[in-house]
């Protein structure tokens, strides 16, 4: 049985592999002028850096937490 810690040890237990940090992404939306300028760029692909600076920014908050 596989058992998911967060902790360094479990009493009683032996640890058989380190899988790092686990991170998640979200995607929040901060005003409506990025949003439409994002949508906008959209159009035309590529990166839209207004959502990858706000998801990077969620990570980082969520590792602190």
């Amino acid at each position: 049985m596989v058992k998911w810690v967060t902790t360094p040890s479990v009493p009683g237990r032996e640890i058989t592999a380190d899988l790092g940090v686990v991170r998640g992404n979200t995607v929040r939306a901060r005003n409506i002028g990025r949003d439409i300028m994002a949508m906008l760029r959209m159009l035309v692909g590529g990166e839209l850096p207004e959502y990858s600076q706000l998801m990077a920014e969620a990570r980082e908050q969520a590792v602190d937490r």
